[in-house]
Protein backbone atom coordinates (compact mmCIF):
# COMPACT_ATOMS: atom_id res chain seq x y z
CA UNK A 1 0.00 0.00 0.00
CA UNK A 2 2.64 2.27 0.74
CA UNK A 3 4.50 1.51 -1.91
CA UNK A 4 1.47 2.64 -4.42
CA UNK A 5 1.05 5.62 -2.65
CA UNK A 6 4.56 6.54 -3.12
CA UNK A 7 4.58 5.39 -6.59
CA UNK A 8 1.65 7.65 -7.25
CA UNK A 9 2.95 11.04 -5.41
CA UNK A 10 6.34 10.63 -7.27
CA UNK A 11 4.51 10.89 -10.83
CA UNK A 12 2.41 13.74 -9.40
CA UNK A 13 4.84 15.94 -7.33
CA UNK A 14 6.15 17.92 -10.66
CA UNK A 15 2.80 19.68 -11.25
CA UNK A 16 1.11 19.06 -7.07
CA UNK A 17 2.19 20.56 -4.22
CA UNK A 18 2.93 17.68 -2.61
CA UNK A 19 0.16 17.54 0.22
CA UNK A 20 -2.11 18.05 -2.64
CA UNK A 21 -0.24 15.21 -4.42
CA UNK A 22 -0.88 12.53 -1.33
CA UNK A 23 -4.54 13.77 -1.08
CA UNK A 24 -4.96 12.85 -4.66
CA UNK A 25 -3.38 9.71 -4.15
CA UNK A 26 -5.33 8.28 -1.11
CA UNK A 27 -8.33 9.14 -3.52
CA UNK A 28 -7.28 7.24 -6.24
CA UNK A 29 -6.48 4.27 -4.24
CA UNK A 30 -9.97 4.56 -2.21
CA UNK A 31 -12.05 4.85 -5.06
CA UNK A 32 -10.50 2.40 -7.59
CA UNK A 33 -10.46 -0.37 -5.07
CA UNK A 34 -13.44 0.92 -2.92
CA UNK A 35 -12.37 0.80 0.31
CA UNK A 36 -12.11 3.44 3.15
CA UNK A 37 -8.42 4.33 3.72
CA UNK A 38 -8.43 2.48 7.57
CA UNK A 39 -10.09 -0.62 5.71
CA UNK A 40 -6.62 0.31 2.91
CA UNK A 41 -4.47 0.60 5.81
CA UNK A 42 -5.88 -2.32 7.92
CA UNK A 43 -6.18 -5.01 5.13
CA UNK A 44 -4.05 -7.39 4.12
CA UNK A 45 -1.27 -7.58 1.27
CA UNK A 46 -3.23 -8.73 -0.90
CA UNK A 47 -5.47 -5.65 -2.05
CA UNK A 48 -5.76 -5.84 -5.60
CA UNK A 49 -5.60 -1.94 -7.48
CA UNK A 50 -7.47 -1.34 -10.77
CA UNK A 51 -5.78 -1.90 -13.93
CA UNK A 52 -6.82 2.14 -14.98
CA UNK A 53 -4.71 3.47 -12.01
CA UNK A 54 -2.05 4.72 -14.78
CA UNK A 55 -4.57 6.06 -17.06
CA UNK A 56 -5.97 7.85 -14.14
CA UNK A 57 -2.49 9.58 -12.96
CA UNK A 58 -1.89 10.28 -16.75
CA UNK A 59 -5.07 12.54 -16.83
CA UNK A 60 -4.00 14.32 -13.57
CA UNK A 61 -0.53 15.27 -15.20
CA UNK A 62 -2.85 17.09 -17.84
CA UNK A 63 -4.39 18.82 -15.13
CA UNK A 64 -7.77 17.48 -15.02
CA UNK A 65 -10.10 17.89 -12.06
CA UNK A 66 -10.09 14.06 -10.53
CA UNK A 67 -13.52 14.89 -9.89
CA UNK A 68 -13.82 14.83 -13.49
CA UNK A 69 -12.09 11.66 -13.73
CA UNK A 70 -14.00 9.62 -11.26
CA UNK A 71 -17.38 11.73 -12.88
CA UNK A 72 -18.38 12.84 -9.26
CA UNK A 73 -18.02 14.29 -5.82
CA UNK A 74 -19.19 14.38 -1.98
CA UNK A 75 -19.81 18.11 -1.27
CA UNK A 76 -22.08 18.52 1.76
CA UNK A 77 -23.65 14.92 2.37
CA UNK A 78 -24.41 14.62 -1.10
CA UNK A 79 -22.82 11.86 -3.72
CA UNK A 80 -22.82 14.43 -6.53
CA UNK A 81 -22.57 13.57 -10.53
CA UNK A 82 -20.32 16.03 -12.31
CA UNK A 83 -19.60 15.84 -16.26
CA UNK A 84 -17.53 19.17 -18.27
CA UNK A 85 -21.80 20.42 -18.31
CA UNK A 86 -21.34 21.80 -15.15
CA UNK A 87 -18.64 23.38 -12.38
CA UNK A 88 -17.12 21.51 -10.02
CA UNK A 89 -18.94 22.33 -6.69
CA UNK A 90 -16.70 24.10 -4.17
CA UNK A 91 -15.89 24.97 -0.36
CA UNK A 92 -16.85 28.33 -0.44
CA UNK A 93 -20.49 27.56 -2.49
CA UNK A 94 -21.18 25.35 0.69
CA UNK A 95 -20.63 28.41 2.48
CA UNK A 96 -23.36 30.46 0.55
CA UNK A 97 -25.47 27.26 1.55
CA UNK A 98 -24.96 27.64 5.35
CA UNK A 99 -25.77 31.11 5.25
CA UNK A 100 -28.84 30.49 3.30
CA UNK A 101 -30.16 27.91 6.07
CA UNK A 102 -28.70 30.28 9.18
CA UNK A 103 -31.03 32.75 8.24
CA UNK A 104 -33.50 33.06 11.15
CA UNK A 105 -36.14 34.97 9.57
CA UNK A 106 -36.67 32.04 7.43
CA UNK A 107 -37.39 29.86 10.33
CA UNK A 108 -39.95 31.85 11.07
CA UNK A 109 -41.74 32.08 7.81
CA UNK A 110 -45.34 30.40 8.36
CA UNK A 111 -45.42 28.54 5.33
CA UNK A 112 -42.96 26.66 3.61
CA UNK A 113 -40.39 28.29 2.27
CA UNK A 114 -39.72 28.80 -1.84
CA UNK A 115 -36.50 29.10 -2.80
CA UNK A 116 -34.75 29.19 -6.19
CA UNK A 117 -31.45 28.48 -7.26
CA UNK A 118 -30.68 30.19 -10.26
CA UNK A 119 -27.83 29.21 -12.73
CA UNK A 120 -28.20 25.31 -10.67
CA UNK A 121 -25.84 23.81 -12.91
CA UNK A 122 -24.83 20.40 -11.30
CA UNK A 123 -28.23 21.07 -8.80
CA UNK A 124 -25.62 21.22 -5.92
CA UNK A 125 -26.96 24.53 -4.08
CA UNK A 126 -30.46 23.47 -5.05
CA UNK A 127 -30.04 19.56 -3.20
CA UNK A 128 -27.61 20.91 -0.28
CA UNK A 129 -30.95 23.25 0.65
CA UNK A 130 -33.70 20.49 -0.16
CA UNK A 131 -31.03 18.04 2.07
CA UNK A 132 -30.81 20.58 5.07
CA UNK A 133 -34.65 21.49 4.52
CA UNK A 134 -37.07 18.86 3.23
CA UNK A 135 -39.86 21.07 3.97
CA UNK A 136 -38.90 23.44 1.46
CA UNK A 137 -40.00 24.07 -1.68
CA UNK A 138 -36.64 24.41 -3.54
CA UNK A 139 -36.41 24.78 -7.78
CA UNK A 140 -33.32 24.89 -9.51
CA UNK A 141 -33.04 26.84 -13.15
CA UNK A 142 -30.37 26.70 -15.47
CA UNK A 143 -30.34 27.68 -19.39
CA UNK A 144 -27.89 24.59 -19.77
CA UNK A 145 -30.43 21.66 -21.16
CA UNK A 146 -26.99 19.43 -20.22
CA UNK A 147 -26.68 20.86 -16.51
CA UNK A 148 -30.25 20.26 -15.84
CA UNK A 149 -29.75 16.58 -17.30
CA UNK A 150 -26.82 16.23 -14.38
CA UNK A 151 -29.38 18.18 -11.80
CA UNK A 152 -32.01 15.57 -12.54
CA UNK A 153 -29.97 12.71 -11.92
CA UNK A 154 -28.02 14.09 -9.12
CA UNK A 155 -31.95 15.15 -6.97
CA UNK A 156 -32.80 11.13 -8.67
CA UNK A 157 -29.41 9.42 -6.80
CA UNK A 158 -29.81 11.32 -3.52
CA UNK A 159 -33.00 10.92 -2.96
CA UNK A 160 -34.33 14.55 -3.16
CA UNK A 161 -37.16 16.41 -5.04
CA UNK A 162 -36.52 19.50 -6.41
CA UNK A 163 -37.99 21.05 -9.65
CA UNK A 164 -35.89 21.54 -12.55
CA UNK A 165 -36.56 24.70 -14.65
CA UNK A 166 -35.19 25.52 -17.75
CA UNK A 167 -34.90 29.26 -19.01
CA UNK A 168 -32.43 31.86 -19.56
CA UNK A 169 -33.08 34.49 -16.56
CA UNK A 170 -31.03 37.22 -18.53
CA UNK A 171 -34.78 37.21 -20.76
CA UNK A 172 -37.30 34.98 -18.93
CA UNK A 173 -39.42 36.18 -16.19
CA UNK A 174 -39.85 33.81 -13.13
CA UNK A 175 -42.19 33.18 -10.47
CA UNK A 176 -42.33 35.35 -6.70
CA UNK A 177 -39.87 33.42 -3.80
CA UNK A 178 -39.28 33.94 -0.16
CA UNK A 179 -35.61 33.55 -1.25
CA UNK A 180 -33.13 33.53 -4.65
CA UNK A 181 -29.67 32.09 -4.43
CA UNK A 182 -27.18 32.63 -7.14
CA UNK A 183 -23.58 31.50 -8.05
CA UNK A 184 -24.02 32.97 -11.59
CA UNK A 185 -21.28 33.57 -13.68
CA UNK A 186 -18.84 36.46 -12.12
CA UNK A 187 -15.20 35.74 -13.83
CA UNK A 188 -14.07 38.74 -16.12
CA UNK A 189 -12.97 37.67 -19.38
CA UNK A 190 -9.54 39.74 -18.56
CA UNK A 191 -8.65 37.29 -15.71
CA UNK A 192 -8.39 34.21 -17.60
CA UNK A 193 -5.09 34.81 -17.67
CA UNK A 194 -4.86 34.37 -13.77
CA UNK A 195 -6.40 30.64 -14.22
CA UNK A 196 -5.44 27.49 -13.18
CA UNK A 197 -4.98 24.99 -15.88
CA UNK A 198 -7.83 22.59 -14.14
CA UNK A 199 -10.45 24.74 -14.29
CA UNK A 200 -9.65 26.59 -17.67
CA UNK A 201 -9.48 23.95 -19.83
CA UNK A 202 -11.61 21.51 -18.18
CA UNK A 203 -14.26 23.61 -16.52
CA UNK A 204 -17.74 24.99 -19.10
CA UNK A 205 -16.81 28.38 -19.56
CA UNK A 206 -20.61 29.67 -20.06
CA UNK A 207 -20.66 29.03 -16.46
CA UNK A 208 -17.58 31.12 -15.61
CA UNK A 209 -16.82 33.98 -18.20
CA UNK A 210 -18.84 37.11 -18.04
CA UNK A 211 -17.88 40.49 -20.83
CA UNK A 212 -14.97 43.10 -18.92
CA UNK A 213 -17.28 46.09 -19.81
CA UNK A 214 -20.24 44.42 -18.01
CA UNK A 215 -19.29 42.18 -15.25
CA UNK A 216 -22.40 42.53 -12.97
CA UNK A 217 -24.88 41.32 -15.50
CA UNK A 218 -25.68 38.40 -14.35
CA UNK A 219 -26.62 39.76 -10.68
CA UNK A 220 -28.18 42.92 -12.01
CA UNK A 221 -30.60 40.87 -13.69
CA UNK A 222 -31.60 38.99 -10.88
CA UNK A 223 -31.76 41.75 -8.21
CA UNK A 224 -33.99 43.74 -10.66
CA UNK A 225 -36.69 41.39 -11.02
CA UNK A 226 -37.35 41.71 -7.48
CA UNK A 227 -38.89 38.58 -7.07
CA UNK A 228 -37.54 37.52 -3.60
CA UNK A 229 -37.48 39.16 -0.28
CA UNK A 230 -34.50 37.81 0.10
CA UNK A 231 -31.13 37.44 -2.32
CA UNK A 232 -27.94 35.66 -1.46
CA UNK A 233 -24.95 35.59 -4.50
CA UNK A 234 -21.51 34.00 -4.35
CA UNK A 235 -19.59 36.81 -6.43
CA UNK A 236 -16.20 38.07 -7.16
CA UNK A 237 -14.66 39.26 -4.70
CA UNK A 238 -12.89 42.30 -7.00
CA UNK A 239 -16.37 43.42 -7.11
CA UNK A 240 -18.12 43.71 -4.06
CA UNK A 241 -18.30 47.25 -3.80
CA UNK A 242 -20.06 47.80 -7.10
CA UNK A 243 -22.17 44.94 -6.00
CA UNK A 244 -22.96 46.90 -3.18
CA UNK A 245 -23.58 50.21 -4.95
CA UNK A 246 -26.23 48.10 -7.46
CA UNK A 247 -28.52 46.42 -4.30
CA UNK A 248 -28.72 49.98 -2.91
CA UNK A 249 -29.88 51.27 -6.27
CA UNK A 250 -32.50 48.53 -6.78
CA UNK A 251 -33.64 49.40 -3.42
CA UNK A 252 -32.38 45.97 -1.11
CA UNK A 253 -31.79 47.27 2.70
CA UNK A 254 -29.92 44.70 5.05
CA UNK A 255 -27.27 44.27 2.25
CA UNK A 256 -23.96 42.40 3.69
CA UNK A 257 -20.78 40.92 2.78
CA UNK A 258 -19.70 37.95 3.80
CA UNK A 259 -15.92 36.46 3.79
CA UNK A 260 -15.32 32.63 3.03
CA UNK A 261 -12.90 30.77 4.92
CA UNK A 262 -9.71 31.82 2.96
CA UNK A 263 -10.66 35.44 3.73
CA UNK A 264 -11.85 36.80 0.79
CA UNK A 265 -14.93 38.58 0.08
CA UNK A 266 -16.83 35.98 -1.34
CA UNK A 267 -20.88 35.95 -0.63
CA UNK A 268 -23.61 39.05 -0.26
CA UNK A 269 -26.52 39.02 1.03
CA UNK A 270 -29.57 41.77 0.72
CA UNK A 271 -33.03 41.95 1.71
CA UNK A 272 -35.86 43.94 -0.78
CA UNK A 273 -36.97 46.89 1.22
CA UNK A 274 -40.77 46.64 2.48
Amino acid sequence: MKSTISHIVEQLTPLYPADEARALAWWIVEETTGKSRTELLTACKGTTFSPDLQMIVARLLKKEPIQYVFGHTLWCGLDLKVTSATLIPRPETAELVDLVSQNPVLKAVPHPVRLLDIGTGSGCIALALKKAHPEWEVSGLDVSAKALAVARENGCRNGLEVEWIGADIMTSMIDRYDVIVSNPPYIAESERAEMDANVLDFEPHSALFVPDDDPLCFYRRIASLRAAEWVYFEINPRYAEPMVDMMQHLGYTEITIHNDVYGKTRILSGRVAQ
